[in-house]
């Protein structure tokens, strides 16, 4: 085989690195980014801007993708001595850190080219985005609140999502930003609670293994009220409708099942609550935004 035959993905090695980065796990961040973005296009013409909102798209899932994939090259030596993680690709020998590398970096390059042409902000922010991405899968070696981290990170979407329609800094979008950081840095504490014998025996950080599971679960019931009054406080500030304000009594009966659902001491509907659950909240609160919007005015 030719050195250039070999530098292209083969379609295993494709499929294999689309489930290390769990490509399907976009619909956590997405729907708020692009909250941010018609919130933006409403008040900036009226008009969706299709064009901007695939920008978008790409931007996001581009940087989540970096993300990820460097979040399991720095944590593959932990993920081989943890039971629930050690059947991960890099783990298993089914993705190299070579390729792994390689599928990182390209979709590093497709974000900064997203944002290069959405405009000159989006382009000078961008490289500061990639910093949190880069630090958090180390923070779980110097802090027991790595889920600070992440939260920052996540928060940074629909931050990016307004300043890629207008250009210009928006303190609504910081709001939202902030909501949905807390929110997801909230339900990781939960996550986080599966793994702590693990951790505490290999000596990886996290508030579960330092101050034990009810800490966790108490602590993402408070991230989860705050991100409720966040999510007010955003609608308040955007001057909102009714299908907005109906899709926050839809996120709040959720938090409340989901946490009615996973207890101190009862984790065996943590999977439901964290991917069914969570997946649910932001594409609810999507659709009622988008239809609060639409009702409201907004243009396709």
């Amino acid at each position: 085989m030719s050195s250039a035959a070999a530098a292209i993905p083969q379609p295993g090695r494709t499929k294999a690195f689309l489930r290390l980065v769990m490509i399907e796990h976009s619909v956590f961040a997405l729907p708020f980014a692009y909250i941010a973005a018609l919130t933006a296009m409403f008040q900036w013409d009226g008009n969706i801007h299709w064009g901007r909102l695939l920008l978008v798209t790409i931007c996001m899932v581009g940087l989540r993708t970096f993300a990820m994939a460097v979040n399991r090259i720095i944590d593959r030596e932990i993920d081989a001595r943890n039971p629930r993680t050690a059947h991960r690709e890099l783990v298993t020998g089914a993705m190299t850190v070579k390729h792994a590398w390689t599928g990182a970096l390209i979709a590093l390059v497709i974000f900064l080219g997203s944002a290069a042409l959405l405009n000159p902000l989006c382009l000078a922010l961008a490289p500061i985005a990639v910093i949190p991405m880069v630090v958090y899968p180390y923070g779980k070696r110097f802090t027991n609140f790595p889920q600070a981290i992440l939260g920052l990170a996540q928060a940074m979407g629909p931050v990016g999502g307004w300043l890629a329609i207008t250009g210009e800094w928006s303190w609504d979008a910081v709001i939202l930003g902030l909501a949905v950081g807390i929110w997801i840095g909230g339900f990781d504490l939960i996550y986080a609670s599966q793994d702590i014998e693990t951790d505490r025996e290999i000596g990886v950080m996290s508030v579960p293994a330092r101050f034990g599971i009810p800490a966790a679960v108490w602590g993402a019931r408070v991230c989860h009220a705050l991100t409720t009054g966040l999510f007010i406080w955003y609608a308040a500030a955007t001057d909102a409708g009714g299908f907005f304000w109906l899709g926050l009594v839809i996120v709040a009966a959720a938090f409340v099942y989901e946490h009615n659902i996973v207890r101190p001491h009862d984790l065996s509907r943590l999977n439901r609550a964290f991917f069914s659950v969570n997946g649910f909240i932001g594409i609810a609160l999507f659709v009622c935004a988008l239809l609060d919007l639409l009702v409201r005015g907004l243009t396709v």
